[in-house]
């Protein structure tokens, strides 16, 4: 006997082992898909994780389905950099699996009912709805379970089917639908009988009554002279201006010929040009440093100011690696920026380049997944968002993780909560690959690994072209209120500014990190907000749906005519988003075109790129947008960039938030004056003497740096001590209070003052769950494995505890 120990994708820690044959068990290997039986009635996809011949001990082990692939889809690599995730971020296998794998991998179980007897049945033996079932499978072969249900009009119809197969007189299977479908594009030629140039005469000659479909092989002709590429549909019928009908009349006529052709989703149509930009002095020579510091280094951070050319430097190394047949990872935190990215990097490598993150379709995803693990000329670079590390990489020499300060680079919900960045180094150490870690203000875990020679370091301190640093200057709004110089939510002074830049035909990008019209709306006579019902949060108005929105759970409803308390009328907003920044903007200055980028305008495929292209074409002279704007992206003609109010970054409830209001600001800035002429940055905010914004006003990264670490190791934070953050929700607020105090106690007896909590977050409660925190801290000399076996058997006393069964625990390894 042979057996296979199988990985679901199910948050389940252990593996599961089926029977197989002996023909079966040579063909398998660690990877590949099967189908299996799990449960009474389910069908799951599941990864061969080991081939072995020892039977597992006090249980009958079921046969597999079938075999899904012919080779393995998981390469040895991955498993074993999925095991590290694992283990490290405290979850199952197969929830990493589960948020590694695009969907259409995971096959789908579907239940399909088919009749046993046709013969004729006692019909007063069935139940009215038994007998509608009954009827409708006389009628089709077979029904799917979503159309019984539809037949029956009711959601719960498992009664009725199990009455019926009682009876016998009906089966169930479960059929395993493959989701995954290659893209054919269409393709027109002309049929072979009409090739030659007599036969050509008369079928035109025959067509003059039908002037359309004449005009049709005319272009088609036009179309085969300039080309020798086959001749799409949907071509031929633009270039012709014809209808569809139209060329169906002459596939009916047996004069064109339809044909399909297997095309990738993703394509790669444009020019390349093979000359990588000549590196600057100062670029060249961190590029040298960066070379000398990886003969003994795997790690380096680039540590370059912003638009000192860091991309160009990328390119060059790239560049070399790709000369070696290797494959090459380039990891960027947000969507927005592959758009920029992928055409700057097409220009020099053309069709080497592949892109995967989560806008993308399945079928996309799937097909980049196939070519890199096939090691395809088209797939050796892969550009991407966090997942794409999950990719099969065979043969990776370089990693370039750009802007690795972002906190887009961790994963929050679902499991793995995973940091990509850390995980990414990981990954280059399997593959024994180089990797270079890239930002203008890095992270002070990053910084400190680097001071501390952990990674090698290497600094670029000018800009690109000697472009001198944007002048940023605090605005103090307090006093431009005393003084009534504000206009709605702007200074004069950025009022002034703004006009200045514009007059020049030059750009304006606004930073405010909150989207929606107003996050408050309250009543000026008894001052009630309306709240989320779900949540405890006030709704935010949004004024392009005249609606009130929940951000965390989605509830909405319409915006209200007056107060749900006392009936007043005199609805007042308190605070701003974009939205109500950009209806400033179209009443000051109604001449010129303004744009917003943020969740609520970019939600579509390409609503990115969209934006991005309009900016850099100049047909947007103002954008107005929340962190996205913040993100690495290059624009040539930004002369003035505002920031609306630095404060309510400031004062959040986070040991990071100084860290992160640094690092947004200067990245805001940084989109400033990237071309000769000096850039402007205008901060408003109610306390222009904070230290912060004092260091972001000189660009003083190191007085920042030296200011937290002192503060993160006085109260043992990250660099110095590492975190683990236990999450409790229920829908009893008695309940996870008394839960989390039970964990927070048996906590305590190993951990004693290094455990903090319980503690309600911020925001309490959201989708009507309460939410508690705890805060694990552990020392660099303290076993953080020993501490993690600790935590973990502590959550298995908690699970034995009936009392407890409904409070869901989350571990959050590294909650940054």
């Amino acid at each position: 006997m042979y057996f296979i120990d199988v990985i679901l994708p199910i948050p389940l820690k252990q593996t599961f082992t089926y029977s197989v044959n002996k023909d079966e068990a040579a063909f398998l290997k660690p990877g590949m898909r099967v189908a299996i039986p799990f449960g009474k009635s389910k069908v799951y996809t599941g990864i061969v994780y080991q081939v072995h011949d020892q039977a597992p001990v006090g249980y009958e082990t079921k046969s597999i389905d079938h075999i899904l692939d012919d080779s393995p889809i998981i390469t040895t690599v991955q498993l074993k950099h999925w095991e590290w995730l694992a283990n490290y971020y405290m979850c199952a296998l197969g929830e990493v699996i589960k948020a590694a794998l695009p969907s259409a991998f995971l096959l789908e179980s579907e239940t399909i009912i088919k009749l046993v007897q046709t013969e004729i049945l006692d019909e007063s033996s069935l139940s009215d709805d038994e007998f509608l079932l009954y009827e409708a499978l006389l009628h089709q072969s077979s029904l799917h379970i979503n159309d019984a249900r539809n037949i029956l009009d009711r959601k719960n119809i498992v009664s009725v089917i199990q009455k019926l197969l009682d009876k016998n007189i009906i089966e169930v299977e479960e059929t395993v639908y493959e989701q995954y479908k290659p893209k054919l594009k269409r393709y027109i030629k002309l049929a072979s009988e009409y090739t030659s140039e007599e036969k050509l005469r008369e079928l035109l000659d025959s067509l003059n009554r039908a002037p359309k479909q004449r005009e049709v092989l005319m272009h088609l002709f036009m179309l085969s002279s300039k080309s020798k590429k086959p001749i799409s549909a949907t071509v031929l019928q633009k270039k012709s201006q014809a209808s569809a009908s139209t060329l169906k009349a002459l596939e009916e006529k047996q004069i064109l010929e339809a044909y399909f052709i297997q095309h990738d989703r993703v394509e790669f149509s444009g020019e390349t040009s093979s000359d990588i930009k000549t590196l600057n002095e100062a670029q060249l020579v961190a590029y040298n440093e960066i070379k000398t510091s990886f003969k003994t280094q795997p790690v380096v951070l680039l540590h370059g100011v912003t638009s000192s050319g860091k991309t160009e430097i990328y390119v060059r190394l790239i560049e070399e690696v790709i000369k070696t047949g290797k494959q090459v990872l380039y990891m960027l935190p947000e969507i927005a920026l592959t758009t920029q990215l992928i055409v700057r990097l097409q220009k020099y490598f053309g069709e080497k380049i592949s892109v995967y993150h989560s806008k993308f379709s399945v079928n996309e995803r799937v097909e980049v997944w196939k070519n890199v693990l096939a090691q395809k000329p088209k797939a050796q670079i892969v550009i991407g968002a966090r997942s794409s590390l999950f990719l099969p990489f065979k043969n990776l020499g370089f990693v370039v993780v750009d802007e690795e300060h972002e906190p887009s680079f961790k994963q929050f919900s679902p499991s793995p909560r995973y940091n990509a960045r850390d995980s990414a180094v990981v990954l280059a150490h399997l593959h024994k690959a180089k990797l270079l870690m890239g930002s203008a203000t890095p992270s002070l875990e990053s910084y400190h690994n680097a001071k501390s020679g952990k990674f090698g370091l290497v600094t670029l301190k000018k800009r690109f072209g000697n472009v001198l640093m944007p002048d940023i200057e605090l605005v103090d709004i307090k006093e431009k209120s005393r003084k009534k110089q504000m206009t709605g939510h702007f200074s004069d002074r950025l009022l002034e500014e703004m006009r200045e830049v514009l007059s020049n035909g030059e750009q304006v990008i606004l930073f405010q990190n909150r989207r929606g019209f107003s996050p408050v709306v309250e009543c000026t006579t008894c001052g009630v907000a309306p709240q989320c019902p779900n949540c405890d949060v006030s709704l935010t108005f949004h004024q392009y749906k005249n609606q009130l929105r929940c951000h965390y759970c989605g509830y909405n409803m319409a915006m209200m005519l007056s107060c749900l308390a006392c009936g007043s009328e005199t609805l007042d907003t308190k605070g701003f988003g974009t939205e109500q920044i950009e209806t400033e903007l179209k009443s000051l200055f109604p001449n010129h075109s303004i744009a917003r980028m943020d969740q609520d305008t970019t939600k579509g495929k390409h609503a990115y790129s969209k934006i991005i292209e309009a900016l850099e074409n100049e047909e947007i002279d103002i954008l107005v947008g929340t962190q996205m704007l913040a993100k690495g992206l290059d624009f040539r003609n930004i002369r003035l960039v505002g920031v609306m109010n630095a404060d309510n970054l400031l004062n959040f409830p986070d040991f990071r938030a100084h860290e992160r209001s640094f690092q947004l600001l200067q990245q805001v800035s940084g989109r400033a004056g990237r071309t000769q002429k000096r850039g402007k940055v205008l901060i408003q905010t109610y306390n222009p003497y904070h230290q912060i914004l004092k260091q972001v006003s000189v660009n003083d990264f190191e007085g920042m740096y030296k200011e937290q670490l002192e503060e993160r190791y006085n109260f043992k934070y990250p660099p110095f001590y590492r975190t683990v953050k236990l999450i409790f929700k229920d829908k009893n607020l008695a309940r996870v209070q008394k839960a989390s105090v039970w964990f927070g106690q048996a906590l305590e007896i190993q951990f004693k003052e290094n455990v903090l909590g319980p503690e309600p977050p911020p925001i309490g409660r959201i989708k009507n769950k309460y939410i508690i925190h705890l805060l694990v801290k552990i020392a660099k000399k303290q076993s953080l494995e020993k501490t993690k076996k600790y935590i973990e058997n502590v959550r298995r006393s908690f699970n034995a505890i009936k009392e407890f069964s409904s409070v869901q625990i989350t571990i959050d390894v590294d909650n940054y």
